[in-house]
């Protein structure tokens, strides 16, 4: 096979799922059968998705904050920088780029791989053929109330994040010398934009929505067995990871 065809074929591949990943974006938007059943099912997406992540976001936001403020104040070595510009990156590249890029990277791994897997057993089971004869919106049912309580949850846990994330650099700089309270405080407030946070959140609801709709794809779409559902699990993870690093550059060239 030579390289034009190989191309040609990749080409038709990527076109097909780009088309069948609209497609059942499309099927989404219908009117619900039973508003309290979707009510019941979005309450617990959003549980499911906020309390099951909250304590891996917890660790991972500290760890963010406090191995920042060490490595930058080992890189900041000339006496003509004032420390409190320490606490600013800290504060910055938090809200840029740390708690939104990062920690949905590591959701993707955590809540897009549950997707996967939880609709590639209920399509490989056949439940979701049980449903669809019982005239059920299957999209509607099992994928919305994920997509809408994502865009719901992953922003509150970003913001969590960033919290924590300040947080951890707060100790780890005040507590180990690097700079003083006052310090860390001049730094935290100066020259703040609030765009800064804006954006984060922005960044937030984009890749809130990469990850569940990816993921619903892969696990809405499983043929075969077993073997079958770990293999979209992977391939939801990686494909929503390199979107979101995607959308991350997109987003920063458009709107910084």
């Amino acid at each position: 096979m030579t390289r034009t065809s190989t191309f040609e074929c990749s080409m038709i591949k990527f076109l097909e799922h780009f088309g069948s990943y609209l497609y059942m974006l499309k099927g989404m938007f219908t009117r619900p059968e039973n508003l309290r059943v979707y009510w019941k099912e979005f309450i617990h997406q959003c549980y499911d998705i906020g309390i099951g992540s909250i304590g891996i976001v917890f660790i991972i936001s500290l760890f963010l904050g406090a191995v920042t403020t060490v490595q930058t104040a080992y890189q900041l070595i000339s006496p003509l920088v004032q420390k409190y510009v320490i606490a600013q990156i800290i504060r910055d590249s938090t809200l840029l780029e740390l708690s939104p890029t990062v920690v949905c990277i590591v959701l993707a791994g955590v809540v897009g791989s549950k997707i996967a897997s939880e609709l590639g057993n209920m399509r490989v089971s056949e439940q979701i053929d049980a449903l669809e004869i019982m005239g059920i919106n299957t999209k509607t049912y099992l994928i919305a109330p994920k997509i809408v309580a994502a865009l719901l949850v992953i922003p509150c846990l970003i913001s969590i994040s960033m919290f924590l994330s300040i947080a951890g650099g707060y100790f780890a700089g005040t507590f180990t010398g690097i700079l003083s309270e006052q310090q860390f405080s001049q730094g935290l407030l100066k020259d703040f934009t609030t765009f800064n946070l804006t954006f984060g959140l922005i960044k937030a609801f984009t890749f809130a929505f990469i990850i569940t709709s990816i993921s619903a794809y892969f696990g809405y779409n499983v043929r075969g067995g077993a073997l079958e559902i770990g293999r979209a699990s992977t391939t939801s993870v990686v494909i929503s990871c390199i979107l979101i690093l995607f959308a991350d550059y997109g987003l920063a060239a458009l709107l910084l």
